[in-house]
């Protein structure tokens, strides 16, 4: 099965990135280590060129991004951040590359206003789509940064716009660098694609102006090396979250309601398209779910008729199929029977302390940028 030979893919990489490597695995990758070399030389010109040529936008931008690929809570934290700033009478916008999106080309688009979607999934990707369902303000989609802030600016007086995953887009000046790690994934071996699972070295965090620390919650204990926490805590300030389960979502003629059917002891058939879907399996189980299966696919995967005849034939012995709410909104325009499909809905949890402080870093950074 085609879920089976991404998995043992999928495994056979990350293998390769571990603190550790077994020594019959050093060879490969040695052979990798030119590559990542490459790799850390051209994301090392990269950041030198465009800090000459940096765009300055008209709004107060809020970056939210990571060091690694994949599975670090960057779109649940960049939901919980507008959601927070709305709360407090903020008026809030979401900008995403559009990962997935085939039909934008370089072109800015308003994918979402008001809680309802604009464009179709293939014109939006699927982050942008599943974050108009928990997120009432305007959601824009570009693959140049600037004209998607450009767009949301003409649009309406905006007091902020958070970037989904923009560490990495120094062409463009923000107000907030806020850097999340996966205290579940860590840094690996530290090293950088494609020997390592780093998008740039540790000391980049030194740009960020905060670190939080999310912790995918009692299922999972923390890989981070004491050397690798110790030299994140020198280059920036260091905040914690958790990541939790809050309910599921079924979906009823393409409306999201949110339930709470219990899943303790009840047969559950996972599938997921994430880079990292350990954190999954590991909530099912900690609400006791029995996972009599899993079906993984690529990160950001467009479901096909044929996925969803070996999901409904693998979800033959199971009582739910449970997913992410990523993967529901490619998956609810399959039939399956009854309310048989629902997503995991997550909710990042920060203490009191900690809030405050994230809090205050963003309310008085807006603030001193409105005023510049």
């Amino acid at each position: 099965m085609q879920s089976r030979d991404l998995t043992r893919h999928r495994a056979g990489t990350k293998r390769l990135w571990r603190s550790t490597i077994r020594p019959l695995d050093y060879p490969l990758w040695l052979a990798l280590t030119p590559a990542s070399a490459a790799f850390r030389g051209a994301v090392a010109f990269r950041r030198l060129f465009w800090r000459f040529f940096r765009t300055t936008p008209g709004i107060p931008t809020i970056s939210v991004g990571n060091l690694t690929v994949g599975g670090n809570s960057k779109t649940p934290f960049t939901l919980f951040l507008a959601n927070r700033l709305r709360d407090r009478g903020l008026k809030v916008a979401i900008l995403s590359r559009g990962y997935g999106a085939k039909s934008l080309a370089d072109r800015a688009a308003v994918v979402a206003l008001g809680g309802e979607l604009r464009l179709p999934l293939e014109e939006s990707g699927d982050e942008p789509a599943m974050m108009a369902r928990s997120f009432a303000g305007p959601i824009a989609v570009a693959r140049r940064r600037i004209d998607g802030i450009n767009l949301l600016e003409r649009m309406a007086p905006l007091d902020a716009v958070i970037l989904d995953d923009g560490f990495q887009h120094v062409r463009l000046a923000r107000a907030v660098d806020l850097l999340l790690v996966s205290a579940g994934n860590g840094f690996g071996n530290g090293w950088m694609l494609p020997a390592g699972p780093m998008r740039e070295p540790i000391r980049a965090a030194h740009r960020a102006d905060a670190a939080i620390v999310v912790d995918g919650g009692p299922g999972q204990s923390s890989v981070i090396t004491s050397s690798q926490m110790t030299r994140l805590a020198n280059a920036t300030k260091m905040l914690h979250a958790s990541v939790r389960p809050s309910a599921l979502i079924v979906s009823e003629q393409g409306r999201w309601r949110e339930t709470r059917p219990p899943l303790a002891n009840r047969r559950v058939l996972a599938v997921s398209g994430l880079a990292n879907p350990a954190g999954f399996y590991a909530m099912l189980r900690e609400l006791e779910a029995d996972l009599t299966g899993v079906l993984e696919y690529p990160d950001h995967h467009d479901y096909s008729a044929a996925d969803w005849q070996a999901i409904v034939t693998a979800a033959r012995s199971a009582d739910l199929v449970v997913t992410t709410e990523k993967d529901l909104v490619k998956l609810e325009r399959f039939p399956f029977a009854g309310n048989s499909l629902c997503a995991l809905r997550l909710e990042v949890r920060m203490n009191e302390d900690d809030a405050h402080a994230l809090d205050a870093l963003v309310l008085e950074r807006i603030n001193m940028t409105k005023a510049a």
